[in-house]
């Protein structure tokens, strides 16, 4: 009688496990990253998923070091394009789980440090003003720079 029973639970739960939509059963291993607002990257997603950190300190660097400030070496816009929105239809702030970078760094368990400086919410109609706004860079001030050094090397 017992293991009647137990060939009945089996059946049972394989039948349950069977009736699972597919979707619903398949196993993930990786992470579900949400979507991006703007067109994808020209050197394509793959090489950003890879690289992207070389390409977030290498703007780093000419945006703070060498004051060239165009659009392309801009946190703003990856927070404008990677925006994700919440229930309320608002961007959610780096605290919510859903949040473009968490979703892959959580699942690595990589911890960033960008958005204790940054702001993770883009303002209002960011990607209209990034556009319509875009700074001229500051190219002599790596000249300058060099003419400082240059003067007080002795």
């Amino acid at each position: 009688m017992k293991s009647l029973t137990a060939i009945l639970v089996i059946l049972l739960s394989l039948f349950s496990f069977s009736a699972l939509s597919q979707e619903e059963s398949k196993i993930s291993f990786s992470p579900k990253v949400p979507k991006a607002v703007g067109a994808p990257h020209p050197e394509g997603n793959e090489f950003m998923r890879i690289n992207h950190p070389k390409l977030l300190l290498h703007d780093r660097d000419k945006a703070l070091r060498l004051g060239d400030r165009e659009i392309g070496n801009s946190l703003k816009e990856c927070v404008a394009c990677h925006a994700v929105e919440g229930e309320d239809k608002q961007p959610v702030t780096y605290e919510d789980p859903q949040y473009f970078c968490r979703v892959c760094h959580d699942f690595v368990a990589v911890e960033i440090d960008c958005f204790t400086c940054h702001q993770a919410k883009p303002d209002d109609s960011i990607l209209q003003r990034l556009l319509l706004e875009r700074p001229a860079p500051l190219k002599q001030s790596q000249a300058e720079l060099d003419n400082y050094l240059q003067a007080n090397e002795q």
